[in-house]
């Protein structure tokens, strides 16, 4: 077998050696690789050198890349093309599947680099490292052409074993450096006992460490301290809790603080949020609330329940006694007037009693029972008995009143009259030269000053631009003039002489004297809570004792009008008796008055007197007869005056005696176009039991309206008489200036065609009037 192949070799060589009597051109040996492969005897690829003289397989092509890697490390795409004389493209392409297909070698910006390569720039990075301690990586990058990634993507791997050292924040840090920072780190948190931003620490370990190292010294990023702090926390060698990254809380001031939180709300039952936010603890009502459940977060404080028991049995034991109390009194001095409101609302009995009506809060923090605001009640009422109701100007008067503004009211009047009289004459030339607004006019002179304000903002929308610019800076006189209107609106409310605000809060003072014995006279805090409360209720028994002798008192006149009426008969039936002259009484003529009229007058009216005849006017006004009946009812109770009650037995006789009349009018009428009035009156009085008077241009209206009341065939009957009557009308109207024959011929026949349909029109409301 080796004989063979020792032979075969000789012959090989024998033929390589001999030389060929025939030579090929290249054009020649080209034209015969192009045969072979379309034969498919060479079915493999081949490439062409960048000479155009030789050809070389591409895995000829990768083993000699892959050489010249091994021999060097790291080598440029561009460079291996020149070496092999083959296209950059071919090149590229056969690099990329070399990489693809080691895991050793990396393509990057346009080289190959083995791991090899990396190794070797490991340990020279090594033995720099340990001559200067530090390096950063910014500068290996730029020395070696690289990103600052790829050298920290090579070196991470590598670090504690081939690198000794340590790499943070893009620099790389020998142990013993690091060994000696970690020590600063840990001496400088341990001695931390606050809350302390880790930022400031690092700042003063760095000025530290230049100080220490002088003009040589390594410039240390704070994420290296970083980095070293929380490797000690989570190693447990410094301990505390760490919030956002930066702000430190040692377990030693953290201890002390709770501590102290316990100790206080163990011993008071409450602690305020300030005192939270004074041992720095950001959210104090969520902490407490997960240390005490129980508990419960006010405004300003977290209180125990213990705190919710002690005052829900002061303010039980007031209500039981009919008594008062003020929670902040019973609270520690912290507590705000919030807090006392919203402890109160967590009180059972307090919840109990404002349900029941048996307790009452004003100001927040101040509980009353029921049976204590009603004899203070009934105490103020009977000092209101005092008082005197006068009928004719519906206003009460009491001595304390009376003394009160006897001195000062006349000047106050003259002084305001004074100040607002140029005003008044300016607003009374301009109503006067108003044509438009004559009625209103006439009435605006006679009010008070509260009108006078009142139509100045009415009339404050049509300014100018150029006058509302003015109005930014408002004159002296007319500042004077509202301050004056705003005094003349209180001396007009105080010649009412209701109970004021100030007469009662005197009062409830003067007969609670606990209100001062307790600091608590100012006004401000109880005293009108409670006059606002009570005073409404004082008001209506004011009224209603003054309705009441309103109506004794008109009853009363009622029998002495009587009486005198009486006399003054019997004096002229004496006269008549004895054949003496008797002039005859003179009755005057009713007026009509205009709506300005009216509302002039309603406007001279004093007080809420004038409010209610200006709502009565308006009522007159409108079209609905219950708006006006309201509104009369109202100013009669305030004016004093009874009015009748509807008697409903009179209305049924007077409507019944309405129906006879009309039903013997339209039996009697004969001239069709009044009897269409007549009948509709007729059927709503049978329909709907009420009188009706309409106007003519009404009758179609009211015609409309009895459709759903009325058959088909009836309101039929109806509408065509109304048609009739219409066209009847029309004709007579268009004919007034004409005297054509033709006209009054048609006139003649419509008035007979609507004397044949009265019979229909006439049983039609007569048969229901006789059934």
């Amino acid at each position: 077998m080796d004989d063979e192949l020792l032979e075969l070799q000789r012959q090989f060589e024998f033929a390589q050696q001999a030389k060929s009597s025939i030579r090929l051109s290249d054009r020649n040996v080209v034209e015969l690789v192009q045969k072979l492969q379309e034969l498919h005897i060479i079915d493999f690829e081949l490439l062409h050198t960048v000479s155009g003289k030789e050809y070389i397989t591409p895995d000829q092509l990768r083993h000699e890349i892959l050489a010249e890697v091994s021999k060097l490390g790291r080598v440029s795409v561009i460079d291996l093309a020149d070496t092999t004389g083959v296209d950059l493209y071919h090149v590229e392409k056969q690099a990329q599947r070399i990489v693809s297909d080691d895991p050793g070698l990396m393509l990057i910006q346009g080289e190959i680099i083995s791991q090899s390569y990396w190794d070797s720039v490991a340990e020279e990075v090594n033995d720099r490292l340990q001559e200067c301690s530090q390096i950063a990586l910014a500068e290996l990058a730029a020395q070696l052409h690289v990103s600052s990634e790829m050298v920290a993507s090579v070196l991470e791997p590598r670090l504690g074993t081939v690198v000794k050292g340590r790499l943070e924040g893009g620099q790389l840090y020998t142990p013993a450096y690091v060994a000696r920072v970690t020590a600063m780190v840990r001496g400088a948190a341990r001695g931390i006992t606050v809350p302390t931003n880790l930022s400031v620490l690092w700042s003063s370990l760095q000025q530290l460490l230049q100080e220490m190292d002088g003009a040589s010294g390594v410039a240390v990023e704070g994420s290296f301290f970083q980095s070293l702090f929380n490797g000690l926390v989570k190693e447990g060698e410094i301990l505390g809790s760490l919030r956002a990254g930066v702000h430190w809380t040692p377990n030693v001031f953290a201890s002390a603080q709770k501590e102290s939180i316990d100790s206080f709300f163990s011993q008071n039952s409450f602690i305020s949020y300030e005192v939270l936010h004074k041992l720095r603890i950001p959210q104090p009502i969520q902490f407490l609330q997960s240390r005490y459940p129980e508990g419960m977060p006010l405004v300003t404080t977290f209180v125990h329940p213990s705190m919710i028991e002690m005052l829900d049995a002061a303010a039980e034991d007031a209500l039981e006694r009919s008594s008062w109390i003020d929670s902040l009194s019973i609270l520690p001095m912290s507590f705000g007037s919030q807090d006392a409101s919203k402890l109160l609302s967590l009180c059972p009995s307090i919840q109990q009693g404002l349900k029941s009506d048996k307790a009452k809060i004003f100001g927040e923090s101040y509980v009353f029972s029921n049976g204590f605001i009603k004899d203070v009640y009934d105490r103020l009422e009977k000092e209101m008995e005092t008082f005197n109701v006068s009928g004719t100007s519906g206003t009460v008067v009491s001595d304390d009143l009376r003394e009160t503004k006897a001195g000062h009211d006349a000047s106050r009047l003259t002084e305001l009259t004074e100040n607002v009289s140029d005003s008044s004459v300016n607003k009374q030339a301009m109503e006067k030269g108003s044509k438009k607004k004559k009625g209103k006019g006439a009435g605006n002179m006679m009010t008070g000053p509260a009108e006078n304000e009142l139509d100045n903002q009415d009339r404050a929308p049509t300014k100018s631009k150029k006058n509302q610019r003015k109005g930014k800076n408002i004159s002296s006189e007319q500042v004077a003039e509202s301050k004056a209107a705003a005094k003349l609106v209180k001396i007009k409310e105080e010649n009412l002489n209701i109970p004021s605000e100030d007469w009662v809060m005197k009062k409830i003072a003067t007969l609670v004297p606990d209100f001062e014995e307790q600091g608590l006279d100012d006004p401000q805090t109880i005293l009108r809570p409670l006059a606002n409360y009570l005073r409404p209720m004082l008001i209506n028994s004011w009224k209603e004792r003054r309705k009441a002798l309103f109506s004794e008192n008109a009853e009363r006149m009622k029998q002495l009008l009587d009486s005198l009426q009486k006399k003054f008969d019997e004096d002229v039936h004496n006269k008549l008796k004895n054949g003496d002259e008797v002039a005859e009484p003179q009755i005057s003529e009713s007026i009509s008055l205009n709506p300005g009229e009216r509302t002039s007058i309603a406007k001279t009216l004093p007080g809420s007197l004038s409010n209610k005849a200006l709502a009565v006017v308006e009522a007159l006004e409108g079209k609905r007869v219950e708006t006006f009946m309201t509104a009369l009812r109202d100013i009669a109770e305030e004016s004093g005056l009874l009015l009748k009650k509807l008697d409903k037995k009179l209305e049924r006789t007077l409507l019944h005696a309405y129906q006879k009349d009309l039903v013997s009018q339209v039996s009697a009428e004969m001239d069709p176009v009044s009897l269409l009035a007549k009948v509709v009156s007729l059927i709503y009085v049978q329909v709907h039991h009420k009188a009706l008077q309409a106007p003519g241009r009404a009758i179609a209206v009211a015609v409309s309206r009895l459709k759903d009341k009325l058959d088909d065939s009836a309101h039929k009957i109806l509408t065509d008489y109304q048609t009739a009557t219409v066209t009847l009308l029309a004709l007579i109207s268009a004919a007034s200036g004409d005297g054509e024959d033709c006209t009054s011929d048609r006139i003649l026949s419509k008035r007979e065609l609507l004397e044949n349909q009265m019979t229909a029109l006439k049983g039609l409301v007569l048969g229901t009037s006789k059934s």
